[in-house]
């Protein structure tokens, strides 16, 4: 077996080392398929095994998520039965023997409250009974036991021990991924319910008051204005997703620029530039407007002539470019780099750190904004945003859009 299969195997399943699962596993040479050794060969399958049974566990320790992953976690071992359980309850029991349940239960308080493995005899009436010896191995996350992983045997074994021992960690180590994947998704809806909160009251008020001030002199154009602050703040506040597509993104973005240019009017000039390809690409929910809306602030501050402000969308292969552009006032490149280190709070509450750290929490370091700017020369925000990401996708529907330019 070469270097670096012998190593992943060592630091996943040292079990396959000692030899347990391979004195019951290991196939006859001719079956092999031309993938190597026997040794080879049941490195490959373990692995595979326990890929399969990883998913189900990402999800955390349940009643489903148990019995989805207990019949893998069974061939792992090799033995007769299994058992996951958490603090009170036997969640699944894979193979024969269930009738021990019970028993099981009983000696549960020791490891739960040790977080310490143990072994020890069954007792039984059933004489064609195969199980008759038991390993408990905790199964803990950040130091706290969550339930018992509990392999069963005809007769004691130490390779078993370790094994169980071996395989309790794995599933923890999958336990505390769950874990984290939960404290991510938590992060993110608190991130989403922040730019939620960041809605500027002023900006409500003044588009109220725009409408306002169209109801007596143009009914109709009151009316339309109504129906884009309905529709903009409909998808600001929806429940459903952590993400979006580009098109709804940048169809939010067109009802939010209507009632900016109901207030400001000539002076403010807006082009898009959209490439009907990249409309259907996923992308984390309110991850746009917050740098239009920067791009609106930072662009109108202090601007008594127009302010323009350019959006375009390209395809790049892989990816999709998106770049938002003002001529406005700019910012000292410094206070920005704090800003997006989050030492200091952005004036307005517009969330540039924000949006940055949830592209980087999705798509990985590569993928945070590049900004360039200076005092006076305005600002130039650029997202890419990949294609196809596992786990990144949509289930909003398009409204179909196509490439189109306005000012």
């Amino acid at each position: 077996m070469s270097g670096f299969l012998a190593g992943v195997c060592i630091a996943i399943l040292p079990f396959v080392a000692a030899g347990f699962w391979l004195g019951r596993r290991t196939p006859r040479p001719e079956n092999l398929g031309g993938l190597g050794t026997p040794v080879e060969h049941a490195t490959f399958e373990t692995l595979h095994t326990a890929s399969l049974a990883a998913p189900p566990l990402r999800a955390g320790l349940t009643e489903e998520t148990a019995r989805r992953s207990a019949r893998r976690l069974r061939t792992l071992l090799g033995t007769d039965a299994l058992c996951l359980t958490d603090e009170t309850q036997v969640l699944v029991w894979d193979g024969v023997g269930s009738h021990h349940r019970a028993e099981i239960m009983e000696r549960l308080a020791g490891p739960l409250e040790s977080g310490r493995g143990e072994a020890f005899r069954l007792t039984c009436e059933h004489a064609d009974c195969p199980v008759r010896w038991a390993v408990l191995a905790p199964l803990t996350v950040d130091d706290r036991v969550h339930g018992v992983l509990v392999a069963c045997a005809p007769r004691e074994s130490a390779v078993l021990v370790r094994a169980a021992g071996e395989v309790a960690r794995w599933v923890s180590v999958q336990l505390e991924l769950a874990d984290l994947d939960q404290s991510r998704t938590k992060l993110i809806e608190a991130e989403i319910k922040a730019l939620r909160a960041q809605i500027s009251p002023h900006f409500v008020f003044n588009s109220l008051a725009v409408i306002a001030s169209f109801v007596r002199t143009d009914p109709e154009r009151a009316r339309e204005l109504l129906l884009e602050f309905a529709d903009f703040t409909r998808y600001s506040f929806r429940r459903h997703g952590d993400f979006t597509t580009l098109a709804d993104e940048l169809h939010a973005i067109d009802h939010y620029l209507a009632l900016v240019r109901a207030r400001f009017g000539d002076r403010l000039a807006v082009t898009l530039q959209i490439a009907p390809e990249v409309l259907p690409v996923a992308l984390p929910f309110l991850c746009l407007q917050p740098l239009v809306e920067n791009a609106v602030k930072h662009g109108l501050e202090g601007k008594a002539d127009q302010c323009h402000i350019q959006i375009t969308a390209q395809d790049a292969g892989a990816e999709a470019l998106v770049v938002i552009e003002d001529d406005g006032a700019g910012m000292d490149p410094v206070a920005l780099r704090r800003i997006l280190a989050g030492e200091v709070s952005p004036s307005g509450g517009i969330g540039l750190s924000n949006v940055d750290d949830r592209l980087r929490q999705v798509y990985g370091d590569d993928y945070g904004l590049v900004i360039e700017t200076a005092v006076g020369a305005g600002m130039k925000i650029t997202a890419r945003l990949p294609k196809y990401q596992p786990g990144v996708h949509s289930a909003a529907r398009l409204t179909g859009g196509q490439g189109r330019a306005a000012s």
